[in-house]
């Protein structure tokens, strides 16, 4: 018979047959693994699970705009590793119960809300110690502007995950978010970044602790970047017109993978509270290069489609077209062609020195060279044409600015 005597952390084995033995094993102390006090004595809010979408890593997250383009990347990265999720959502429920797959069995929950009734966003936030608003709209509507929304939408959601005890409040804005954008086509400037910036400051005045992201241009499965200049609705027949022929604005898109992964990391980590990060990609092109590289991606062949870009301020008729969209289908414009589109289109990304990117948060970040042919695949000029190995030059990839 052997019996184990626990001291301290040494181990000593017993023997009676032998005398005494004593084998001493030194533990590490991990830094994970020091004790915590505990936040609540609920046994369902305790971490359960070695990892993975079947575990439970303790973090109980309302995701707010999970249906929109980037709230499906951060509901799949936040389930694959263990997180309760609750997704609201408004008008039909089919359009968000494809979501349940983020998630095991229970661990993905459903609520109805709308964003001026505050009784339903409690009711959202209850039992979540995460809040993540990705809550956004690309045009106004006669239901919702731009201020309700990203201003007072923003606050609303932030005033009240604070009175209910939430822990970590994650809010994306945009990049050059602007009280004073420069106008470009509109008279006034962007309404969308003026709106973003003003979203900003309303949710620091209610969560001070809140962590920011602003991304620049998005890339992705349904984007509203690439799927943009691929639609023959952008296009002037074989033409592509740009405010200076794309000469004199700067573009940093980034995978909407990489601002999702971003988001997570930023949830785990103590150091992320109150900062703001921007959400750019490593390299920066011209636009005029960027639209190039997607013509030669989608369309192999130059010499048979004879593209070209031109100056869109001698092509009048090209804003008349973006009017008569507008009229035509206020609600979702044909092509995302929309007068805020074009303007915000021709904006500069500037990116801020001293303020924290994706990077700091750990993210690796993807190349557009690496990603964009295959995005743009499904939308090449006979791409059903079966070509022989060597028919079809390689794209040659944009130039960046160093």
């Amino acid at each position: 018979m052997a019996s184990l005597i626990l001291i301290n952390t040494a181990q000593v084995a017993k023997q009676q047959s032998c005398g005494v033995l004593g084998v001493i094993c030194l533990k590490a102390n991990y830094s994970t693994e020091s004790a915590r006090p505990l936040k609540s004595t609920n046994l369902a809010s305790l971490k359960r699970g070695t990892g993975g979408r079947s575990s439970f890593n303790g973090i109980v997250a309302t995701v707010f705009g999970s249906t929109g383009f980037l709230g499906r990347y951060v509901c799949n990265k936040l389930g694959k590793t263990g997180t309760q999720l609750i997704l609201p959502y408004r008008a039909d429920h089919y359009e968000a119960i494809r979501l349940k797959l983020v998630g095991d069995l229970g661990q993905v929950l459903f609520h109805p809300y709308h964003l001026e009734d505050e009784e339903s966003i409690r009711k959202a936030v209850k039992y979540s110690n995460v809040v993540v608003n990705l809550v956004g709209r690309d045009w106004e509507t006669k239901n919702f502007k731009f201020e309700d929304v990203h201003v007072e939408g923003a606050r609303r959601i932030a005033r009240i995950a604070r009175e209910a005890g939430v822990e970590k409040f994650v809010h994306v804005s945009s990049l050059n978010a602007n009280p004073h954008p420069e106008p470009i086509i509109i008279k006034e400037g962007s309404k969308f970044l003026k709106s973003k910036y003003h979203g900003e400051l309303a949710v620091r005045e209610e969560f001070p602790d809140a962590i920011i992201f602003r991304p620049s241009d998005m890339y992705g499965q349904e984007d509203r970047f690439l799927r943009y200049y691929a639609h023959i609705w952008r296009r002037q027949f074989r033409a592509m017109p740009l405010w200076y022929a794309g000469e004199r604005t700067i573009k940093q898109p980034v995978s909407v993978s990489d601002v999702a992964q971003g988001i997570v990391n930023a949830i785990k980590d103590h150091d992320a509270v109150g900062q703001t990060y921007q959400a750019v990609g490593p390299r920066r092109y011209k636009l005029s290069e960027l639209v190039d590289w997607f013509h030669r991606v989608m369309r192999k062949d130059e010499k048979v489609w004879g593209y070209w870009r031109y100056d869109l301020r001698y092509d009048p008729t090209f804003k008349l077209k973006v009017a008569f969209t507008e009229f035509i289908s206020p609600s979702f414009p044909v092509g995302d062609l929309h007068f805020e589109r074009v303007e915000r289109e021709y904006v500069t990304d500037v990116v801020e020195k001293g303020v924290p990117t994706l990077e700091d948060l750990g993210v690796n970040l993807t190349l557009m060279e690496d990603q964009i042919p295959w995005e743009l695949r499904p939308y090449r000029a006979a791409q059903y044409y079966d070509a022989e190995l060597g028919e079809f030059e390689d794209p040659l990839p944009p130039q960046y600015i160093q």
